[in-house]
């Protein structure tokens, strides 16, 4: 258990709970059916990954250079680095708005997340990170106590997940097509290819890992599925439009207590700071394979200053934006999504096209319903990023 299951619930993040909670507080349980459709894409594009770690022991990073050549690698490369540095910012943006609905002002709340989180990646052992993340991410069941704690109508909640319900409105599918990018985000595929990589997996342990790599969709989409199912319940009969995840927490409390509140601004919390742990280390690796340089949580100073100085960077950067008075982070976090569009199909592309490579791959190369699977979710991400874009620059 470890990279799967951290790889899925690191998708869950700030951004993550912010699009769960609208679509459930504007359109009730109308988009629960996505949920399954969305875990299942997930399932084939990490089962992917981590059989491509498993049986080459390289990074994707460095099987796209290898395959494809150093600049479109580098292009990659720099286009991962600039989403991940803005996620990363959304994170911390997460943890100040999450820590603030405990009265823990931003300029307290993101040093000390800052450091916490630059203290832990550079402890030098992957496993102790990967069991002190694994611990954090149990934060995530306070979603389900929540989802409970507000007495839904079950059978309606099952029904809408059963039965697909769309609506033609320009919010409708916006909100779709953002659950979507939230679910699958490009550094979730580097994240799931390297943790493999680190925890020294092979190809006789790939029933293992696809037991993890299930787990995990399963596990971060039931997430989804009780934020949606929280806000779907309370917010959305109250007529309550909410702009971010602190807002729809906050909007809890005078409906159905503060315990409601507290459970989903420590989810919040809990989940922006596993995605905030998570996002520099995999950067810095991916950027690091990709030009051969020294990387790993168990390299010092010395043995790996390019993975090291990537990792303090983004950290520093990340946390000093989010303290600056009158930024934009809704801006910030839009050109994150812009980037992560155009990304995305790219590296499933690539991503394909390595795992359909008999030469490299063997006999683990994708059959042919899985390939056609993931042709499908190429087609289907590259239709609702166009449909996104254009509705963007519609105005609406």
């Amino acid at each position: 258990m470890g990279p799967g299951l951290l790889a899925a619930l690191a998708g869950a993040d700030a951004g993550g709970v912010a699009t769960y909670s609208n679509a459930g507080a504007n359109f009730g349980f109308g988009q629960l059916w996505a949920v399954p459709v969305m875990c299942f894409l997930l399932i084939v594009a990490q089962e992917t990954a981590a059989r491509m770690g498993c049986v080459t022991g390289k990074g994707l990073a460095s099987l796209i250079r290898e395959q494809f050549g150093v600049r479109r690698s580098a292009l990659a490369m720099l286009a991962l680095l600039v989403s991940n540095t803005t996620v990363t910012l959304s994170e911390f943006a997460g943890i100040a708005s999450g820590l603030a609905l405990f009265g823990v002002p931003t300029y307290v709340s993101v040093p000390i997340a800052a450091v916490a989180i630059w203290s832990l990646t550079m402890s030098g052992s992957y496993r102790r990170i990967e069991k002190i993340l694994l611990a954090v991410a149990c934060v995530f069941l306070t979603y389900v106590v929540a989802g409970f704690m507000v007495g839904p109508d079950w059978g309606a909640a099952l029904r809408s997940t059963l039965v697909p319900h769309i609506e033609g409105t320009p919010q409708y599918l916006s909100l779709l097509v953002a659950s979507v990018g939230t679910a699958i985000a490009p550094w979730m595929l580097f994240l799931a290819q390297s943790n493999v990589v680190e925890k020294n997996a092979h190809a006789e342990d790939l029933p293992y890992q696809r037991i993890d790599t299930v787990t995990g969709a399963v596990a971060a989409s039931a997430i989804s599925w009780f934020i949606i199912l929280t806000t779907g319940t309370v917010l959305h009969p109250a007529g309550i439009v909410v702009s971010g995840a602190e807002a729809a927490a906050a909007a809890l409390a005078p409906l159905v207590g503060d315990y409601a509140e507290a459970l989903f601004g420590a989810g919040l919390v809990g989940a922006s700071f596993l995605a905030a742990c998570v996002l520099p280390g995999i950067t810095s690796s991916a950027i690091c394979e990709a030009f051969g340089w020294e990387r790993g949580a168990d390299r010092s100073w010395s043995e790996a200053p390019a993975y090291r100085g990537i990792i303090t960077a983004v950290i520093c950067i990340s946390a000093v934006v989010v303290l600056l008075p009158n930024v934009n982070l809704f801006g910030i976090m839009m050109v994150a999504q812009v980037i992560n569009g155009v990304l995305l199909p790219v590296l499933l592309v690539f991503m394909v096209l390595i795992a359909s490579d008999r030469h490299v791959m063997g006999r683990y190369v994708n059959s042919r319903l899985w390939n056609a699977l993931t042709w499908f979710m190429i087609c289907a991400v590259v239709v609702l990023t166009v449909v996104m874009f254009v509705m963007q620059a519609m105005g609406m």
